[in-house]
């Protein structure tokens, strides 16, 4: 009797799985899906930003699409398909997102696997085997485009004669610093004054920024280098370094 009441407890304190968070909420938990949409918005932003090849912010449009289909997953999901709820989820969500592309005609490099995405079939009815070759294919091309980013970036500094080894040494030590250095960063990439005077004389503008910041000047020089790096991937397109800071970003 201990054994069974042990076992009763383990698994009423067990964290369900997504697939049983989807059979409630299709049992007509509407409370719940709210909270399973929100706890996944990092899960469908990174998935339309891999279709739209730059990285999604939660005002885009395309944002809004990859919320949809992921709602409409949830409700649709079948287990006895034999697929995790993910990866249908991730391919109703491509789907919808480059049919709103093509509807919208707002890109032109789409991955060469879309033909098997937006076959006309039911994509509940993809096999696991389909969804596994399309996630292979796309690591390999997302592993292709963060080397092309990096390099694209790495020459970017250049320009500014900064290094990637620069930035690992001058890199704010402290988490504080480290944040209070992309606030500086923000308002550099939101001022057009700011901006040009960086882009023109490829330096940061410190005695403007002196003036703009709760921040004292030695400390603005100190992080230089990396609050240039910093701006220059907020103003850049660059999806997967822009990944790294998201949280940071959003905030």
């Amino acid at each position: 009797m201990l054994n069974l009441l042990l076992f009763l407890l383990t698994k009423k304190m067990k964290k369900p799985s997504l697939e049983e968070l989807a059979a409630d909420i299709q049992g007509g938990n509407e409370q719940l899906l709210n909270t399973v949409i929100n706890d996944y918005k990092p899960f469908v932003k990174k998935t339309v930003s891999s279709v739209c090849k730059r990285y999604i912010y939660e005002s885009d449009d395309e944002f809004s699409i990859g919320l949809i289909a992921f709602n409409d997953a949830i409700l649709k999901y079948n287990q006895d398909r034999g697929s995790s709820i993910l990866s249908f989820a991730e391919v109703i969500i491509k789907r919808k997102v480059i049919d709103f592309i093509r509807k919208n005609g707002k890109y032109q490099d789409i991955s060469m696997d879309r033909n098997l995405i937006e076959d006309d079939t039911d994509s509940s009815s993809l096999s696991v085997e389909q969804v596994v070759s399309v996630e292979e294919f796309e690591k390999q091309q997302e592993i292709e485009k963060r080397r092309e980013e990096i390099v694209d970036f790495q020459e970017h500094l250049s320009e500014y004669s900064l290094s990637f080894n620069d930035l690992v040494e001058q890199s704010p030590k402290h988490e504080d610093a480290r944040l209070n250095a992309i606030e500086i960063a923000k308002r550099v990439v939101t001022s057009n004054e700011l901006m040009s005077y960086l882009k023109e004389k490829k330096r940061l503008p410190i005695k403007k920024l002196e003036k703009q910041v709760n921040v004292s000047r030695k400390t603005i020089e100190r992080n230089r280098k990396y609050i240039i790096a910093i701006s220059l991937i907020m103003s850049g397109d660059y999806m997967y370094l822009k990944d790294y800071l998201k949280g940071r970003l959003d905030k």
